[in-house]
């Protein structure tokens, strides 16, 4: 059975991105996108609301730009050879290849996918990683916590859930950005590794 993981960078506060919408201060430096990379070789399939498909739907693209560093092309190679889902009412046709759209978050179809999946499911963005917190479908939560604080925003996780977790993994970066693996407690060993 795959694991269904929440990663995401946050503030020290808590927020994947500002009260203006802004996330710049979340831009990983080499180092923390190379560990990155490593973690994203695991998963078989992304999750994403329409905002945040729409904001890695770059990624189709970037691998062929020679001008970028090898740890972004990289990332890119990786983002476009995972199976892709977007939950969304009013996005059309998907920008992207190996992406389908669904227009209703259905948990029943979500726990059959973690079943039937050889590779690990990763959900992108707060609000649909909500929905699938509250629906206790999230196995493990993949964590960078940024050197800052934001004072507010759209939060990470979801207000007014209780989940008991424990630490399995944690790394420090030189730019001061730590990376946080938490499992539910009590779950098996199994997850993601990085090199």
């Amino acid at each position: 059975m795959a694991q269904l993981v929440y990663s995401a960078i946050a503030s020290l506060d808590g927020y994947v991105a500002d009260e203006d919408g802004r996330f710049d201060w979340a831009e990983p430096d080499e180092e923390v996108h190379v560990f990155a990379n490593e973690l994203e070789r695991s998963a078989g399939t992304y999750l994403y609301g329409r905002r945040m498909y729409e904001v890695m739907a770059v990624w189709e693209t970037l691998d062929s730009d020679l001008e970028l560093p090898a740890y972004i092309r990289e990332f890119a190679r990786i983002w476009k050879s995972v199976d892709k889902v977007v939950y969304s009412r009013t996005l059309g046709s998907p920008s992207t290849a190996k992406t389908r759209v669904e227009r209703e978050f259905d948990p029943e179809v979500v726990r059959r996918m973690k079943l039937d999946a050889e590779r690990d499911i990763v959900i992108g963005g707060p609000t649909l990683a909500s929905a699938a917190i509250e629906a206790g479908l999230v196995d493990e939560y993949d964590l960078f916590v940024a050197p800052v604080v934001v004072g507010g925003g759209l939060r990470f996780l979801p207000e007014h859930v209780r989940i008991d977790l424990e630490l399995r993994d944690e790394r420090r970066f030189t730019n001061g950005m730590v990376f946080l693996r938490y499992r539910l407690r009590g779950a098996g060993a199994g997850g993601r590794s990085a090199g």
